[in-house]
């Protein structure tokens, strides 16, 4: 089983959202993991010129060309994981970019007769990890876009775990932790 981890952590082993990721992953010592890491792979946002670029290789059907390496890896993971902290009420710019890298017509979704978006991606299910200094409430705005896409491209059933309020003045941060560590043991 293929395990695709899409770090989004920024900071690198100084993240909370990545040591509970880390957790997450040792309790699936049977998976093939594929890391992501964003930090690392530096993308960058789409412009008009590679716009014009994947979309000429997409009509001449190249597949192999570099330019849908991620997306091809998306669609044919088992299972995903994606490691975000809670950024100015989403997620950091990166998982956008990556996303945007990811969203290729015929890879990880296509168009019905009838006009219908149809996912082609094999996910079984996609688990969304956070924390955050605060509390996010109902302003889960980063997990909600990430629903949107897992539903476009058929990643399978959603799961979130998160661990709010790690920098508020008296937080019992290890307490917080530790609930989202249980939270991820009732996984599966």
């Amino acid at each position: 089983m293929t395990l695709l981890f899409v770090n989004a952590c920024m900071r690198g082993e100084e993240s909370n959202t990545l040591a509970l990721c880390r957790e997450y992953l040792a309790a699936r010592p049977d998976a093939e993991v594929e890391e992501v890491n964003l930090a690392e792979l530096n993308l960058k946002p789409f412009d008009g010129d590679m716009v014009a670029y994947r979309t000429e290789k997409q009509e001449a059907q190249a597949w192999d060309d570099p330019i849908f390496d991620l997306a091809k890896q998306i669609a044919a993971a088992d299972e995903v994981l994606i490691g975000a902290p809670y950024w100015d009420l989403s997620f950091p710019a990166a998982l956008k970019t990556y996303i945007e890298h990811c969203s290729v017509c015929e890879l990880t979704f296509h168009y019905t007769e009838d006009a219908r978006c149809e996912g082609l991606c094999k996910a079984t299910k996609t688990t969304y990890i956070t924390t955050s200094g605060g509390i996010i409430g109902d302003r889960n705005y980063g997990y909600d876009y990430v629903c949107g896409i897992a539903q476009m491209f058929d990643l399978g059933e959603m799961r979130f775990v998160s661990a709010e309020g790690l920098d508020i003045f008296g937080a019992d941060v290890e307490s917080i932790l530790a609930k989202a560590r249980e939270d991820i043991k009732q996984l599966d």
